[in-house]
């Protein structure tokens, strides 16, 4: 049905656009601004220099609607980013609590397997040195 619409749209345009350029009626003068625009005297030039206002102004359109969907889908999208981030957050958070709830019961249980233990023949942490200058916290 909108396909059918823009047709009969599209053939009403073309034909006032013949009818316009066949019925010369005689010098006329086109003023833009006060002024009078030179080379334009007759009037399907008047009539052509409408319709290329008017093809621009749709493509301004057309550029605007375009640069408008743009940035509603950024938004959108962005808002779906943070939603997906605070729920990771969220799950994260739970996670966390519920690991120290097992090491403290763990702790509870067996103090002694709780301790941390350096392997045999291993350097206490505090020794390691930074394998980069990144991981460095010594400054």
């Amino acid at each position: 049905m909108v396909l059918f619409l823009g047709l009969v749209l599209v053939g009403a345009a073309v034909a006032a656009a013949v009818g316009v350029a066949l019925a010369d009626a005689g010098p006329v003068t086109l003023t833009v601004f006060g002024e009078n625009v030179p080379g334009v005297t007759e009037v399907w030039q008047v009539f052509f220099a409408g319709v290329a206002v008017a093809v621009v102004f749709v493509v301004g359109m057309m550029i605007t609607f375009v640069g408008a969907g743009r940035s509603r889908r950024a938004r959108r999208d962005l808002r779906e980013l943070r939603a997906e981030h605070e729920d990771s957050l969220t799950t994260l958070e739970m996670e966390k609590r519920r690991l120290q709830q097992e090491l403290a019961h763990a702790r509870r249980a067996d103090p002694a397997a709780a301790r941390q233990r350096t392997p045999a023949g291993a350097a206490p942490r505090s020794q390691v040195t930074a394998a980069s200058p990144f991981f460095d916290r010594s400054e």
